[in-house]
């Protein structure tokens, strides 16, 4: 089935996030070292973001490296940092010629200098790009993004601000309050759980779980993702009825 052809051009998600999961065992299945499957898996993010570009999506999330990531071994955390760096450099042409904004979201303080050096220019050079917004997590953690809201909240009321504390409130205080929440959430490699990600920006997320380890997913995949969104009745807590103005 081609499901491209199939898909409702009306319809389709302006964000999706993506935790991608299995690089690892997708390596060592094959008798490699786990490393060789992060560099398959950098390969298959250039070509999904191709593919939502294709497709008009506008925002494109992906967990790329936990908080609890950095208890891997030493020399595995190493040669990630050091192609997040190689990946940043080799695409700044590719992220500009279709202009694609880097976004960066989770604690950047933790990575090693060079690191940080590399995604701030790439985020500096590619603040003006609107046709995709490309934002990559990194040593990113649900629970301390929301932590963190609560406490800039808190020092604020200590500054004298008496308003309530909404849920609007603290979205623009989470590192995404410049992003749409994502309607769509996919994880790979049949693992069925959030890991710690985007915990309260997916509240009303579909969630879509695929069996390919992430270095075999594609875009084929990817539209049968959002083909199974749109398939789907998205009520935000209403009845079928009242979402098509009919009387109950």
């Amino acid at each position: 089935m081609d499901n491209f052809q199939n898909l409702n051009n009306n319809n389709i998600p302006s964000h999706i996030a993506i935790i991608m999961d299995g690089n690892g065992r997708w390596a060592v299945e094959r008798g490699k070292k786990r490393f060789f499957g992060h560099l398959e898996g950098v390969r298959v993010i250039k070509k999904i973001v191709e593919s939502s570009i294709k497709i008009k999506i506008k925002y494109l999330t992906l967990f790329a490296f936990s908080k609890e990531n950095w208890k891997r071994p030493k020399k595995e955390v190493n040669l990630l940092m050091k192609l997040i760096i190689s990946t940043i450099k080799k695409n700044q042409n590719h992220f500009l010629k279709n202009k694609i904004k880097i976004n960066i979201i989770g604690s950047v303080s933790d990575l090693p200098k060079d690191s940080q050096e590399a995604i701030d220019q790439m985020v500096e050079v590619t603040k003006n790009n609107k046709v995709l917004t490309l934002t990559l997590a990194l040593s990113y953690s649900a629970r301390d993004e929301i932590v963190d809201a609560i406490n800039n909240i808190i020092e604020m009321k200590k500054n004298g601000n008496i308003e309530p504390i909404t849920d609007k409130i603290l979205s623009n205080h989470l590192q995404t309050a410049n992003l749409p929440d994502p309607e769509l959430l996919i994880r790979t490699s049949g693992e069925k759980r959030i890991s710690n990600f985007l915990l309260w920006q997916i509240a009303f997320s579909e969630l879509y779980f695929s069996e390919k380890k992430w270095p075999d997913f594609d875009e084929e995949e990817l539209y049968m993702a959002i083909f199974e969104y749109q398939k789907r009745e998205r009520r935000f807590g209403k009845t079928t009825a009242q979402i098509n103005n009919e009387t109950i």
